[in-house]
């Protein structure tokens, strides 16, 4: 059967579009003499056009009968028609090609659906949607391609602007460059989906206005409902997009976007059928996106704007201020120190449109007054209001450090509070809630439990000491930042799963962005969690104070109510096994690059065994514990289950064995044994992993049935150690060092831990020319065969583990 084929030929014209009858599909290639494609109602047209004088031809839509002609979809719009001939085709793949006279694609349809495609046919529909659908029905799910998805610089009723998070298809108007050129212009509305979403208007990648955010009822900065329209906001796991419908069927109605970037909404009816101009843009100067800078309400009284600074700020430029020059904003009266904020209160200002919410938290389950507490708990918080200003309001919208583009409308807008300190909170109103009663009740307490401190202290002068010592300990210990809740979950957009990294036995791991621009990796403990509330205060304990640029730097941590997180720095390359393990990563990986990595894990552990103020034991070294910075050089992170010794304690047993198979040693698997030879141990199976490619428990040798250590021991006794090499990294190294690192691991996974060389030896060799000793036999030889040693006897042992996720046993009683 041929290629099902739609045709629709250009023809000269005199006409800015030309009008025909009816459009023909076939199997085979007709003369077809119409040139456009009505929709059953009449109501619009598909063809070809001109724009006004010029002589380029557009595939575009228009409504039928109006007057001025009314164009709201372009298809071609950054490619033209040079000359008088063309052809639109849909192939059998359900997609349409625009051929030019030479017969080249000078645009196509993507198609991102992943239905089977059989049948495919177009259909124009009365409200201007152009769709390509599959066996004849304009069902959701049979839809391949529609035009409402790629709208140009008109918003047409049951148009869907914002994103549909499944695809990634982003529905945005741009505006025309100019009224003779569709292409692209400078200006663009779309939805933000920074912090809470809103409507955002942009010229280039500067905001020149903001609708805001939908407050249940309308968008905050545009309250007042066009005439004859119902519109919505969906905000959901799926889709985040606004939309509007008509409320009388005999009404038409549709915003553009015009190439100077105004915003133009036009009205006609079936019986006029004469365009009416409803708004023509920006009506005054506060519409302006930050016309009266940070912390400061632009109000306009009829004739110009005035710009006042919330109360608790003053200008930042006083003398530029007193002559309307607004755009530096206000700055805070009195810079807070966060140790008064139970006394902070909140004024409350109406008619508002809400300040710019890209970098604002939201909850919708919360309601005014847990949304206010939660704010006076947070220093860097500075203003709230609810997310749904219907019924009684509901949800919560928290604002940290400036608020920027506020305007007062004279009835419209919504509730909105600022946080201010308590001189600034005006006793005879606007509606302040304050927390006096509280604070003054525990300024009592804390008066009275320091009276009487001070009565004993001064009758046993021993108990001041002794006081003073654990204090100091304690600040010792834990003297590093601490992140309020609020801060971590706006900095990661409430955990979107967006921003997860990934996750181990702790929990999940998120990427985070703090309002300075500054990222993090945020490390969040899970319910089902298999380490706990002891692993997580281990790794605060022992690595708070450790500073080595082959270490993970901890910035910081979380504890509210539940919730407890570790805040590290970010590695933007994830971790080495992300790299190394995989087919087309590790491709990037050559030689120098993995002798660095090599050599980097080696002297982050000599600073953990010898150089650091306690002796760390890691216990839990593998390839997705090494993390890679900008530079792909290695940081060791993760030390839920690391082990510290004092003075000169080298090694330690516990009946509680924690770690991951297929790098725990022998002596630590089979007996609980640990030391610092055990992470050697490990350390040797990551320099094998990384010279291969390979992992070890993954690895299958058929003809000996040994792991990748056994391989590389074969290997090495046959005098073929270069056969471990990773054939991807092909000639581009020098063989000896390759040799010297592959003679490192073995030395590194020998069977006893008395045979392991020490790590600061392994930087040695790693770097020296000198002759190494010979390795012996490793551990855990093959995967059915495991040999343990006891004293002098032998104990055979079958371990085996689904996935290479850190676990726990417990030895058998």
């Amino acid at each position: 059967m041929l290629s099902i084929l739609l045709f629709l030929f250009l023809y000269i014209s005199k006409t800015s579009y030309c009008s025909l009858d009816s459009l023909a599909v076939s199997e085979s290639i007709q003369d077809v003499k119409n040139e456009t494609l009505v929709s059953a109602g009449g109501i619009t047209e598909l063809g070809f056009f001109s724009p006004r004088n010029s002589a380029r031809r557009y595939l575009g839509i228009w409504y039928t009968n109006v007057s001025p002609f009314t164009v709201v979809w372009v298809a071609n719009r950054n490619t033209p028609l040079e000359n008088n001939s063309g052809v639109l085709k849909l192939n059998q793949k359900g997609v349409l090609e625009l051929l030019n006279g030479t017969n080249n694609i000078i645009w196509s349809s993507p198609n991102r659906s992943s239905n089977t495609v059989n049948d495919p046919i177009t259909r124009l529909l009365d409200s201007g949607n152009f769709v390509v659908i599959n066996g004849g029905e304009t069902k959701e799910d049979s839809i391949l391609w529609q035009s409402f998805d790629y709208p140009g610089d008109t918003q047409m009723p049951e148009m869907k602007l914002g994103w549909n998070l499944e695809t990634g298809v982003e529905r945005y108007i741009a505006s025309w460059k100019s009224d003779e050129d569709p292409a692209e212009g400078e200006y663009v509305i779309k939805v933000d989906l920074r912090g809470y979403p809103q409507i955002i208007k942009f010229k280039g990648t500067d905001i020149k206005a903001r609708a805001g955010p939908w407050n249940g009822l309308s968008l905050v900065g545009n309250p007042i409902p066009a005439r004859g329209t119902s519109a919505k906001f969906v905000f959901n796991e799926k889709e985040v997009y606004y939309w509007y419908s008509l409320n009388d069927e005999l009404d038409f109605f549709v915003f553009t976007l015009t190439p100077s970037g105004t915003g133009q909404s036009w009205f006609w009816t079936t019986e006029t059928r004469t365009r009416q101009v409803i708004s023509s843009g920006e009506e005054d100067q506060c519409e302006n996106y930050a016309f009266c800078g940070a912390n400061s309400v632009c109000i306009y009284d009829g004739n110009y704007p005035i710009c006042e600074c919330l109360r608790g700020y003053v200008p930042k430029s006083p003398d530029e201020w007193n002559i309307s020059i607004w755009h530096n904003g206000c700055v805070p009266r009195n810079k807070s120190n966060c140790t008064n904020i139970y006394t902070d209160g909140f004024l409350k200002y109406t008619h508002m449109k809400l300040p710019d919410t890209s970098s604002s938290w939201f909850d919708a389950t919360m309601n005014l007054d847990e949304c206010m507490k939660l704010c006076i708990r947070n220093c860097s918080c500075t203003a709230c209001a609810n997310l749904d200003v219907r019924d009684e309001g509901s949800g919560c919208l928290l604002w940290f450090n400036d608020l920027v583009d506020m305007r007062n409308f004279s009835q419209w807008g919504q509730d909105f509070y600022i946080r201010v300190p308590a001189s600034e909170l005006d006793h005879a109103g606007h509606g302040k809630i304050t927390i006096k009663i509280a604070a003054i009740t525990v300024g009592v307490i804390i008066f009275g439990l320091v009276t009487c401190a001070c009565i004993i202290i001064r009758k046993n002068p021993g108990i001041a000491r002794k006081l003073y010592s654990k204090h100091k300990q304690k600040k010792e210990d834990l003297e590093f930042p601490t992140f309020d809740f609020l801060v971590i979950a706006n900095a990661t957009e409430n955990f979107s799963t967006k921003n997860k990294l990934g996750e181990g036995g702790f929990g999940p791991v998120y990427k985070g962005i703090l309002l300075d621009g500054q990222e993090l990796a945020v490390k969040r403990l899970s319910e089902n969690s298999g380490q706990g509330l002891e692993e997580f205060k281990n790794e605060v304990a022992l690595i708070a104070k450790l500073q080595h640029r082959n270490l993970v730097k901890l910035l910081g941590c979380c504890i509210e109510g539940e919730e407890k997180m570790l805040i590290y720095e970010y590695m933007p390359n994830k971790s080495l096994d992300f790299f190394v393990f995989d087919e087309s990563k590790r491709k990037l990986l050559d030689w120098r690059m993995r002798f660095n990595i090599i050599s980097g894990i080696a002297r982050g552990l000599v600073y953990l065994h010898q150089d650091s103020r306690l002796r760390i034991i890691h216990r839990d070294l593998k390839t997705s514990n090494i993390l890679l910075d900008t530079n792909l050089d290695p940081k060791i992170a993760d030390f839920g289950l690391a082990r510290s010794f004092l003075g000169d304690q080298v090694e330690g047993k516990t009946h509680r064995v924690a770690g991951t198979y297929g790098y725990m040693p022998p002596e630590y698997a089979a007996r609980g044994h640990f030391s610092v030879k055990s992470d050697v141990f490990s350390y040797g199976v990551i320099v094998l992993e990384i010279v291969s490619g390979k992992k070890n428990r993954d690895f299958s040798d058929p003809e000996n049935n040994n792991n990748l250590l056994g391989h590389a021991w074969r290997l090495w006794t046959e005098e073929r150690a270069l056969e471990l090499l990773d054939e991807l990294i092909g000639e581009q190294c020098l063989e000896s060092e390759v040799t010297r690192c592959i003679q490192v691991g073995l030395l590194c996974v020998q069977q006893r831990p008395n045979d392991r060389p020490d790590m600061s030896s392994v930087v040695l060799m790693l770097n020296g020319e000198k002759s190494l000793p010979k390795p012996k036999v490793p551990g855990f030889y093959t995967e059915s065969d495991v040999t343990t040693e006891t004293n002098s006897s032998s104990e055979n042992h079958t371990l085996c583990s689904i996935n290479e996720l850190s676990i726990t046993m417990i030895d058998a009683r």
